[in-house]
Parts: structure tokens; C-alpha cells; sequence
């Protein structure tokens, strides 16, 4: 496998920190890696340097020649009034595509647009089909993903699973949904100060890595209590006077010198393992079997019903989950049950003062221009939870913050850090119900195994919403599935996505938002258009021949004595004509929608 781009003994320093040294790997033609990594261990950095977009403080990369290295960012972003095909259209001309119209239809036809809308009026999933779409038609050997599943509803991510399996470049993603990197991931680089050299690399999916990392951090043990019982015998010799005139002598100390410095390495590693302690969240220890009671509630928003008939009983250890496409009724539920909305229709009974504690995305309960220790501790040094007194300092460290940070502005952290910080504030305050509203954007997964702790543990109602698959399996052990003006319930994730999976293959889709369904007036073939899905099946049959020609030929004893020949065939002709197979299926896709769309 030819290496692409290779990396030697990078090192980056920001603000006086040390982000990585010595980091050290190649990606080469097909490699698909998922890079994960503690918050603040440089990852979205890396893709900068990488991209050519940030300079490294130290060390070496290079690149084949040729390469193009493309990053996405987490936000996708276009010029106002921009529509799907004119986004298309310009990553075509940037690229030199010679035949924009066609190479546009395939984009479209690719990332299930059926016709041509403005961009603002896409939902965030279908803004990041749009953004992967235009990256791919500008043809990189490696895409840089910066957390391409935030905000993706469970079908926009499974496109993105196909769509990325599917690619011929080389990628590298940040992210921290688990069962993305387990389906996606061929490689796993974990950045972070635990590893000697900054990093772990371990061939294959996540579950892989979660072996091989367990078998370091064992061995990282190991090698700390044999290395401290090294350092007590030594140290015991010291302290028996001994005698430091002889060069033997001497030579000793200096190892036990050595020694302790080694030993304060790896106890600085293994301190890094954990940023984030187990934490638990407050609870009433009421002993109401009913916190929540509904009985054929109904609403509807904007002339669009969102659930009718729903009854639902929410009771202290239920811990519900409630999944669907965006914007199918899932928070506003939650706002009717907590009482932020009224029902259109139906009966709600709430348990006597019932205390709900909302988590949610936006992280609105912070203010940005209050510090880290306002947030944790308004009054005083000590922080109350579950019977125990904590000091500020104490409390704060157990969430991967350091005493220098109290003085912070919460403005300044990143999205990772004021999610860890809404966690630590929100452990202490007293909850019946706990609402969690997408809480896995922007954690990372030493966080998100504490959250999921936290709320697997918590005794009172838990109702989440997620499109993370892994977070979800692991919390929830009733699911409602929203869709369409219906809510079904499920036993658990596993049973709703064996359901969910059968349904797919036999055809269903999620409905997409109206902005990308077809308009009739914008879908009009025109008169060339017509004369080419007319002649469109000898075109189709033409490229399949091609194929079935040139795997015949390689089958010849011509070709196959041929080393030079067959490789030709093999690597450049064949890949290029069952490429040509799938763009004329494309085009042929993209016509019949507009002749449909025109009708």
C-alpha cells in the first residue's frame, strides 16, 4: 500500500501547552482512520497541520507528490442564497471537472438529493451530505472528518457509514461515536500523554483497539509496581548510610536517581488515564412509583402533527430513550411532560413537586462570562453531593479540570470542556427526572463513559435523547420511536434497531425534509436531457461490456503472463470502468427523478 502522507516526531505547543510530541504515523491509499483522543489533546489540531492550514512546532511531514489533502470542519457553512447544485457546481469547477453537469448529477444522486433547493432551508444532517458531496467531487486523496456525526440523525449517519465504505480516498475522522468507529474505522490512532509516544495506533475496528488498549494500560501497571518496588529497595539502601566515596557507589545513587524519574513518568501517564473520576447524580429517593403519567396526549406544531394517543408512564428506573429523524416531536415531548409546552389534547399528571434537571445541548443553563469556580461553587469552597463535602479545587480536578482553569471564563473553554463543566454542576442539584438532550456532541469518550455511568446508575427517570447508537444501547432500557405522527415503544435499543434494520431492508427510508423532496417546476428535463435518458440503456449496456471485456481479457494467458499488462488492467482500466458503470446508473437516476418530478 503506497503511503500518501506520513508524519515523523510532530510536536505542537498552544498557550504554553504541550498538545503532542514525537507523534509519529503514515496514512497510506485506503487507510480509513478513526482518531480519537481526551479533549484538548490536539485532535482538530493535527487535521490543521495536516491540511497544510497550521504549522507544527516540530518534526517532519511529507507527502506523495500530487497529493490533495481536503478537511471538512464540524460546521458547514455556505454563501448566502446558495443553492444544492450551484455549491455542486462551484466545488466542480474548482476541481477542473470537465463535465460539471453530469459529475454534479452524480454528487446529487449519491447523497439522495432528488432536486435542487436553497442550502438554508436544509437541516443540519442534509447541510453535511451537502458539504461530503462538494468535498468529494473536488477529488482528494485524503479527507480530513471533524466530527461529521454531530447533529446526524440515525439515518443521515448510516449514509454516512455506506457513503464513506464506499469512497475511494483515504480519510481521517474525529469522532466519538463508537459504533461509527467500529463499522467505519480500519485504523485507530489515539492521541494523549498516557502513551509514551503520544500516541496508540492499532490496526482494525474499535473493538480492537479497546483490546489492545486495555493490554497497555495492564502493562502500564505492571510496569509501574515493579518499577516502585525498585524504587523502595533502592531507597531503603540510602537510607542505611551508604557509602558514596567508592565509583560503584556512586554509580548507584545515580540509578536511583534515574529510577525515580522514570517512576514519575509513568505515574504522570497512568494519572493521565482517568481525566474524568466516576461521578454520580444527586438524587430525591422519592418513593412515588409514578413520577410522570400521560393518557392520550396529542400535539402538533406548525400544522404538523407529532404524536397522537401517546400514553406513557415514566416511573423511577425507567431510563428512556426516544429516537427518530430531527425534528419529528422527541424535545418537544419532553417540554410537554415537563410542563414548558401544553398538549393539544389529553391528560398529564405530574407527581407533587417534582424536580426535573435538563441537560441540554445548547448549555444554556452557563454564562459564558461567570469563571469555572462560579459555576461549580456560587457561594464559598465546598461543594455539596450526595451527603459529602468537597472542596472546589477537589471537585473541579474530578472533571479533568486543573486549579489554574477556576479562574476561567466558561466563554473561553472548549465545547468539550463547558459540557464537562454543565456535568459537574448539574451532579449536585437534586432530580426526580433527568432530561438529556444530546449530550454526547463535543465529549469525549473518557466523558461519555462516566455520563453513561452517572445515568445508568441514577434511581429516578431518566428520558434521553441521542442519536449516538453505542450511548443509547448502553443507557436506555425503554425506547419510543418517533416517526411520521407515530410513537412506538420498543423493550430496549436492541429490539427497535433489529426492527428498524428489517425495515430497510425491505425498502424504507427516512422521509428527508421537504426542502429536498422534488418540485415539479424545478425539475423540467430539458430537450437534450430527454434525448439522453432516451439512448441512456445503450450507454448503460455499453459500460457493463466494457467491464465483462476486460475481466475476460484478464482471464486470457495472454494477460496473465503479462506482470505488466494485468497490473494495468487490474489497477487502472477495470477501476475505471465499473466507475464508469456507476456514474451512467447515476445519470440514469437523476433523469428519471426530474422526468417523475416533471410529470
Amino acid at each position: 500500500m503506497a503511503t500518501l502522507l506520513s508524519v515523523r516526531d510532530l510536536s505542537f505547543r498552544i498557550a504554553g501547552r504541550q498538545l503532542f510530541t514525537s507523534l509519529t504515523f503514515g496514512i497510506g491509499d485506503g487507510d480509513r482512520i478513526g482518531l480519537i483522543g481526551p479533549n484538548g489533546s490536539g485532535k482538530s489540531t493535527l487535521l490543521k497541520i495536516l491540511a497544510g492550514e497550521e504549522k507544527p512546532g516540530g518534526g517532519d511531514l511529507s507527502m506523495r507528490r500530487g497529493t490533495r489533502v481536503l478537511r471538512v470542519n464540524q460546521d458547514d457553512t455556505f454563501p448566502a442564497g446558495a443553492t444544492i447544485e450551484s455549491v455542486l457546481s462551484n466545488a466542480a469547477r474548482e476541481a477542473g471537472v470537465d463535465d460539471i453537469v453530469t459529475e454534479v448529477a452524480i454528487a446529487m444522486a449519491m447523497c439522495g438529493f432528488t432536486s435542487d433547493a436553497v442550502v438554508d432551508t436544509l437541516s443540519g444532517g442534509w447541510k453535511k451530505r451537502l458539504a461530503l458531496a462538494a468535498a468529494r467531487i473536488r477529488q482528494p486523496d485524503v479527507m480530513l472528518l471533524d466530527e461529521p456525526t454531530n447533529h446526524l440523525d440515525l439515518e443521515a449517519v448510516q449514509w454516512l457509514e455506506d457513503w464513506l465504505a464506499s469512497a475511494s480516498f483515504a480519510s481521517i475522522t474525529i469522532t466519538h461515536d463508537r459504533y461509527f468507529l467500529e463499522n467505519t474505522a480500519s485504523r485507530i490512532i489515539e492521541l494523549g500523554p498516557v502513551y509514551a509516544d503520544g500516541c496508540l495506533q492499532v490496526d482494525g475496528a474499535y473493538s480492537d483497539f479497546l483490546e489492545a488498549r486495555a493490554n497497555y494500560m495492564a502493562s502500564l501497571d505492571k510496569q509501574q509496581h515493579a518499577m516502585s518496588g525498585d524504587a523502595r529497595r533502592e531507597l531503603a539502601w540510602l537510607r542505611r548510610g551508604a557509602k558514596a566515596r567508592t565509583t560503584k557507589a556512586k554509580g548507584r545513587i545515580q540509578d536511583v536517581h534515574e529510577l525515580m524519574a522514570d517512576l514519575d513518568v509513568i505515574e504522570q501517564r497512568i494519572a493521565a488515564k482517568n481525566t474524568v473520576k466516576q461521578t454520580a447524580f444527586a438524587a430525591s429517593q422519592r418513593s412515588t412509583k409514578e413520577l410522570i403519567r400521560a393518557r392520550g396526549l396529542s400535539k402538533s406544531l406548525g400544522g404538523k402533527l407529532l404524536f397522537d394517543g401517546l400514553d406513557l408512564i415514566a416511573s423511577p428506573g425507567d431510563r428512556i430513550g426516544l429516537v427518530g429523524a430531527n425534528g419529528v416531536g422527541k424535545t418537544t415531548l419532553i417540554r410537554v411532560l415537563v410542563g414548558d409546552l401544553e398538549a393539544d389534547a389529553g391528560d398529564l399528571m405530574r407527581a407533587e413537586k417534582l424536580r426535573v434537571v435538563w441537560f441540554d445541548q445548547s448549555r444554556a443553563q452557563l454564562n459564558m462570562k461567570e469563571t469555572v469556580r462560579d459555576v461549580l461553587c456560587p457561594n464559598g469552597d465546598t461543594v455539596q453531593h450526595n451527603g459529602h463535602a468537597w472542596h472546589v479545587t477537589a471537585w473541579a480536578k474530578r472533571f479533568g479540570f486543573s486549579e489554574n482553569q477556576l479562574g476561567s471564563l466558561v466563554g473561553v473553554l472548549s465545547g468539550g470542556e463547558q459540557a464537562r463543566l454543565l456535568l459537574a454542576k448539574l451532579s449536585t442539584v437534586v432530580a426526580d427526572v433527568l432530561i438529556v438532550d444530546e449530550p454526547t456532541n463535543d465529549l469525549d469518550l473518557a466523558s461519555l463513559e462516566v455520563l453513561e455511568g452517572a445515568l445508568s446508575t441514577f434511581p429516578g427517570c431518566v428520558i434521553l435523547v441521542t442519536h449516538d447508537r453505542y450511548f443509547m444501547d448502553a443507557v436506555s432500557n425503554r425506547v419510543l420511536h418517533f416517526e411520521a405522527g407515530n410513537v412506538t415503544e420498543y423493550a430496549d435499543f436492541v429490539q427497535f434497531m433489529e426492527r428498524y434494520s428489517e425495515r430497510q431492508a425491505h425498502g424504507f427510508t427516512a422521509e428527508p425534509s421537504a426542502a429536498v423532496k422534488p418540485v415539479a417546476q424545478r425539475n423540467l428535463l430539458s430537450a437534450s436531457e430527454r434525448r439522453e435518458l432516451a439512448s441512456i440503456d445503450d450507454a448503460i449496456a455499453s459500460a457493463e461490456a466494457e467491464v465483462v471485456r476486460l475481466e475476460a481479457l484478464m482471464a486470457t494467458d495472454a494477460v496473465g503472463s503479462d506482470a505488466a499488462r494485468l497490473a494495468e488492467i487490474w489497477t487502472k482500466q477495470l477501476p475505471s470502468a465499473k466507475t464508469k458503470v456507476e456514474q451512467v446508473y447515476a445519470r440514469w437516476e437523476f433523469l428519471e427523478a426530474k422526468k417523475v418530478g416533471a410529470s
